[in-house]
Protein backbone atom coordinates (compact mmCIF):
# COMPACT_ATOMS: atom_id res chain seq x y z
CA UNK A 1 0.00 0.00 0.00
CA UNK A 2 2.98 2.33 0.53
CA UNK A 3 4.61 1.65 -2.83
CA UNK A 4 2.58 3.88 -5.16
CA UNK A 5 2.31 6.86 -2.75
CA UNK A 6 6.07 6.61 -2.19
CA UNK A 7 6.74 6.51 -5.94
CA UNK A 8 4.44 9.46 -6.59
CA UNK A 9 5.78 11.74 -3.86
CA UNK A 10 9.47 10.93 -4.25
CA UNK A 11 9.44 11.13 -8.07
CA UNK A 12 7.81 14.57 -7.92
CA UNK A 13 10.32 15.79 -5.33
CA UNK A 14 13.28 14.42 -7.30
CA UNK A 15 12.07 16.02 -10.54
CA UNK A 16 11.95 19.37 -8.75
CA UNK A 17 15.28 19.00 -6.92
CA UNK A 18 17.13 17.50 -9.90
CA UNK A 19 15.63 19.81 -12.54
CA UNK A 20 18.97 21.68 -13.01
CA UNK A 21 20.78 18.35 -13.54
CA UNK A 22 18.06 17.13 -15.91
CA UNK A 23 18.24 20.38 -17.90
CA UNK A 24 22.05 20.36 -18.05
CA UNK A 25 22.12 16.71 -19.15
CA UNK A 26 19.56 17.42 -21.86
CA UNK A 27 21.64 20.35 -23.15
CA UNK A 28 24.77 18.16 -23.09
CA UNK A 29 23.05 15.53 -25.24
CA UNK A 30 21.73 18.21 -27.61
CA UNK A 31 25.17 19.78 -28.02
CA UNK A 32 26.98 16.47 -28.59
CA UNK A 33 24.44 14.43 -30.57
CA UNK A 34 21.75 16.85 -31.70
CA UNK A 35 18.08 15.92 -31.80
CA UNK A 36 16.28 13.96 -30.56
CA UNK A 37 17.49 14.47 -27.00
CA UNK A 38 15.31 11.71 -25.61
CA UNK A 39 15.34 8.04 -26.53
CA UNK A 40 11.79 6.66 -26.60
CA UNK A 41 10.94 2.99 -26.84
CA UNK A 42 7.85 0.87 -26.20
CA UNK A 43 8.44 -1.58 -23.36
CA UNK A 44 6.19 -4.07 -21.53
CA UNK A 45 4.86 -2.84 -18.20
CA UNK A 46 2.62 -4.38 -15.56
CA UNK A 47 0.97 -7.53 -16.97
CA UNK A 48 2.91 -6.92 -20.19
CA UNK A 49 0.94 -3.79 -21.11
CA UNK A 50 3.04 -1.57 -23.42
CA UNK A 51 4.20 1.89 -22.41
CA UNK A 52 6.79 4.34 -23.73
CA UNK A 53 9.96 4.57 -21.68
CA UNK A 54 12.08 7.73 -21.67
CA UNK A 55 15.88 7.97 -21.47
CA UNK A 56 18.47 10.50 -22.51
CA UNK A 57 19.97 9.42 -25.82
CA UNK A 58 23.43 7.85 -25.56
CA UNK A 59 23.94 6.55 -29.11
CA UNK A 60 24.13 7.96 -32.60
CA UNK A 61 21.84 6.77 -35.38
CA UNK A 62 24.67 6.55 -37.91
CA UNK A 63 25.24 3.48 -40.09
CA UNK A 64 28.71 2.04 -40.34
CA UNK A 65 31.14 3.26 -42.99
CA UNK A 66 30.65 0.06 -44.96
CA UNK A 67 26.90 0.67 -45.14
CA UNK A 68 26.08 -1.97 -42.54
CA UNK A 69 24.22 -1.08 -39.36
CA UNK A 70 26.71 -0.24 -36.62
CA UNK A 71 26.70 -2.23 -33.40
CA UNK A 72 25.50 -0.64 -30.16
CA UNK A 73 29.11 -0.50 -28.98
CA UNK A 74 30.11 1.43 -32.11
CA UNK A 75 27.16 3.83 -31.83
CA UNK A 76 27.73 4.61 -28.14
CA UNK A 77 29.30 8.07 -27.86
CA UNK A 78 31.77 9.44 -25.33
CA UNK A 79 29.03 11.52 -23.75
CA UNK A 80 26.79 8.44 -23.79
CA UNK A 81 29.40 6.43 -21.91
CA UNK A 82 29.64 9.17 -19.29
CA UNK A 83 25.86 9.31 -18.87
CA UNK A 84 25.61 5.53 -18.51
CA UNK A 85 28.54 5.38 -16.10
CA UNK A 86 26.66 7.60 -13.64
CA UNK A 87 23.13 6.46 -14.71
CA UNK A 88 22.27 10.03 -15.77
CA UNK A 89 20.61 8.65 -18.91
CA UNK A 90 17.92 7.18 -16.61
CA UNK A 91 16.78 10.55 -15.19
CA UNK A 92 13.83 11.02 -17.61
CA UNK A 93 12.35 7.80 -16.19
CA UNK A 94 11.34 9.84 -13.15
CA UNK A 95 8.48 11.06 -15.36
CA UNK A 96 7.57 7.41 -16.09
CA UNK A 97 7.40 6.82 -12.33
CA UNK A 98 5.25 9.92 -11.88
CA UNK A 99 2.86 8.67 -14.59
CA UNK A 100 2.67 5.21 -13.02
CA UNK A 101 4.37 3.34 -15.89
CA UNK A 102 7.31 2.47 -13.65
CA UNK A 103 8.05 2.08 -9.98
CA UNK A 104 11.36 2.99 -8.40
CA UNK A 105 11.97 -0.70 -7.68
CA UNK A 106 10.94 -3.67 -9.79
CA UNK A 107 12.20 -5.87 -12.63
CA UNK A 108 13.70 -3.73 -15.37
CA UNK A 109 11.39 -3.42 -18.41
CA UNK A 110 13.02 -5.19 -21.34
CA UNK A 111 12.00 -5.38 -25.02
CA UNK A 112 8.54 -6.26 -26.31
CA UNK A 113 10.13 -8.80 -28.64
CA UNK A 114 11.36 -10.82 -25.66
CA UNK A 115 7.86 -11.63 -24.36
CA UNK A 116 7.30 -14.73 -26.57
CA UNK A 117 10.75 -16.03 -25.55
CA UNK A 118 10.06 -16.18 -21.82
CA UNK A 119 9.34 -19.42 -20.04
CA UNK A 120 6.11 -19.32 -17.97
CA UNK A 121 8.25 -18.79 -14.87
CA UNK A 122 10.25 -15.95 -16.43
CA UNK A 123 7.02 -14.29 -17.61
CA UNK A 124 6.03 -13.84 -13.97
CA UNK A 125 8.38 -10.84 -13.87
CA UNK A 126 5.44 -8.90 -15.34
CA UNK A 127 3.25 -9.64 -12.31
CA UNK A 128 4.55 -6.43 -10.71
CA UNK A 129 5.15 -2.93 -12.06
CA UNK A 130 8.63 -2.68 -13.63
CA UNK A 131 11.23 -0.46 -12.00
CA UNK A 132 14.08 1.95 -12.61
CA UNK A 133 16.21 -0.32 -10.46
CA UNK A 134 15.76 -3.82 -9.14
CA UNK A 135 17.35 -6.76 -7.42
CA UNK A 136 19.19 -7.79 -10.59
CA UNK A 137 20.69 -4.30 -10.89
CA UNK A 138 22.27 -4.46 -7.44
CA UNK A 139 23.37 -8.09 -7.82
CA UNK A 140 25.47 -7.70 -10.94
CA UNK A 141 23.61 -5.29 -13.23
CA UNK A 142 24.47 -6.16 -16.85
CA UNK A 143 27.41 -8.43 -15.96
CA UNK A 144 25.21 -11.39 -14.96
CA UNK A 145 23.55 -13.89 -17.29
CA UNK A 146 19.96 -13.59 -18.46
CA UNK A 147 18.98 -16.63 -16.41
CA UNK A 148 20.51 -15.12 -13.26
CA UNK A 149 18.69 -11.86 -13.93
CA UNK A 150 15.34 -13.60 -14.36
CA UNK A 151 15.87 -15.68 -11.20
CA UNK A 152 16.43 -12.46 -9.24
CA UNK A 153 13.37 -10.85 -10.84
CA UNK A 154 11.17 -13.76 -9.78
CA UNK A 155 12.66 -13.72 -6.28
CA UNK A 156 11.62 -10.07 -6.06
CA UNK A 157 8.09 -10.84 -7.28
CA UNK A 158 7.73 -13.50 -4.58
CA UNK A 159 9.33 -11.53 -1.74
CA UNK A 160 8.48 -7.89 -2.50
CA UNK A 161 8.08 -5.62 0.50
CA UNK A 162 8.65 -1.98 1.38
CA UNK A 163 11.68 -3.00 3.42
CA UNK A 164 13.22 -4.88 0.47
CA UNK A 165 12.55 -1.88 -1.79
CA UNK A 166 14.40 0.44 0.61
CA UNK A 167 17.35 -1.95 0.76
CA UNK A 168 17.51 -2.16 -3.04
CA UNK A 169 17.39 1.64 -3.33
CA UNK A 170 20.27 2.03 -0.87
CA UNK A 171 22.27 -0.69 -2.63
CA UNK A 172 21.58 1.04 -5.96
CA UNK A 173 23.38 4.17 -4.76
CA UNK A 174 26.51 2.15 -4.00
CA UNK A 175 26.20 0.23 -7.29
CA UNK A 176 26.05 3.47 -9.29
CA UNK A 177 28.97 4.95 -7.33
CA UNK A 178 31.09 1.83 -7.86
CA UNK A 179 30.21 1.85 -11.59
CA UNK A 180 30.35 -1.95 -11.68
CA UNK A 181 28.41 -4.12 -14.09
CA UNK A 182 27.57 -1.32 -16.53
CA UNK A 183 27.95 -3.69 -19.47
CA UNK A 184 28.60 -7.31 -20.28
CA UNK A 185 31.97 -8.12 -21.83
CA UNK A 186 32.07 -6.96 -25.45
CA UNK A 187 28.64 -5.29 -25.31
CA UNK A 188 27.32 -1.78 -24.75
CA UNK A 189 24.87 -3.24 -22.24
CA UNK A 190 23.95 -6.94 -22.55
CA UNK A 191 23.81 -9.42 -25.42
CA UNK A 192 20.40 -9.89 -26.98
CA UNK A 193 18.13 -12.38 -25.22
CA UNK A 194 17.32 -15.29 -27.53
CA UNK A 195 15.52 -17.54 -25.07
CA UNK A 196 16.62 -19.88 -22.31
CA UNK A 197 17.79 -23.40 -23.03
CA UNK A 198 15.63 -26.24 -21.72
CA UNK A 199 17.06 -27.90 -18.62
CA UNK A 200 17.95 -30.95 -20.70
CA UNK A 201 20.31 -28.82 -22.82
CA UNK A 202 22.07 -27.09 -19.94
CA UNK A 203 25.56 -28.30 -19.05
Amino acid sequence: MLKRPFDLIVSLLLIIVLSPVILFTGLLVLASMGRPVLFRQVRPGYKGRPFTIFKFRTMTDDAGRTGRQSTDEERLTGVGRFLRKFSLDELPQLFNVLKGDLSFVGPRPLLMEYIPLYTPEQARRHDVRPGITGLAQVKGRNAITWEERFDLDIYYVDHQSFRLDMKILVDTVFTVMSRKGISAEGCATMPKFTGSKPDSEKV
